[in-house]
């Protein structure tokens, strides 16, 4: 038996179970419970399009005890990006260099950004209201804006915990890692497509698609580019749009937004 393999072999394990680690850890399991989630959705009484899911509710009566809760809640799922970040860091390369992100490029980033956010954003809504009137969509029931002074702030965060999460773990991170596997780009981004769209299922059959095709398109972009900025600036404000401008959008039109019953 040759030798000359085994360090290889090792090192392929070793990445396999990292990956692993990570997702298991962060967006993988979020996965997991969202297919769980639709499972459970499926089969109850009540139709899909009559259900309802809550994003950014309310996790205490107390003001102090909430808004606790909520920055805890949002801060500690920032530590899988900041272990990422370590893990992909390498000598004398910075891993946010490594990954573009980083504020070298502000108006490439800003401009690419912003062509994403048209490009993703309005299809984006169109599908979730033809998912809404089709029935496979779930209501999304927002938070609402007036509750705290603090509410937006702490919403502004959450969009960018989510935009981080997600576009350096699931693009950054694990694109560097598949590729090192030896994973071609087509494979790479369409499997992380599904990986984005899956923890998405808990809002319906929509979501999952509409997500999935946002992954495609962010991971082409990702490979194209080489940085991940323009994608976090476009999930970020995509996200801001969603949990602050949704709860207007939901008292302006009820009836499209809202669950019939």
């Amino acid at each position: 038996m040759s030798l000359a393999g085994t360090p290889r072999a090792e090192s392929r394990a070793r990445l396999i179970w990292e990956i692993v680690i990570v997702l298991g850890l962060s967006l993988g399991a979020s996965a997991i419970y969202s297919v769980v989630s639709i499972i459970a959705r499926l089969t109850e009484e009540t139709a899909l399009g009559d259900q309802s899911a809550t994003i950014n509710g309310s996790q205490s009566t107390r003001e102090w005890l909430d808004f606790t809760y909520q920055f805890l809640g949002i801060a500690f799922a920032l530590f899988p990006v900041a272990l990422v970040l370590y893990l992909l860091w390498q000598p004398g390369q910075s891993s946010f260099r490594r990954l573009g992100v980083d504020f070298t490029q502000p108006g490439r980033d800003l401009l690419r950004g912003g062509g994403l956010l048209l490009l993703i954003g309005i299809p984006g809504l169109g599908l979730y209201l033809a998912g809404r009137a089709l029935g496979f969509t779930v209501a999304v029931v927002p938070s609402p804006l007036d509750t705290f002074w603090w509410t937006i702030p702490i919403l502004v965060f959450s969009a960018l915990r989510s935009a981080l999460s997600e576009e350096l773990i699931v693009v950054g991170y694990l694109f560097t890692r598949l590729k090192e596997l030896g994973w071609n780009a087509w494979t790479i981004i369409v499997s992380a497509a599904l990986l984005r769209g899956s923890y998405h299922l808990y809002q319906g059959i929509g979501p999952f698609v509409g997500n999935a095709l946002m992954g495609v398109v962010f991971g082409w972009c990702y490979l194209r580019w080489g940085r991940v900025m323009p994608l976090v600036i476009a999930h970020w404000v995509l996200d801001i749009a969603s949990f602050v401008g949704y709860p207007l959008a939901v008292l302006w039109w009820p009836g499209l937004l809202t669950p019939t019953s």
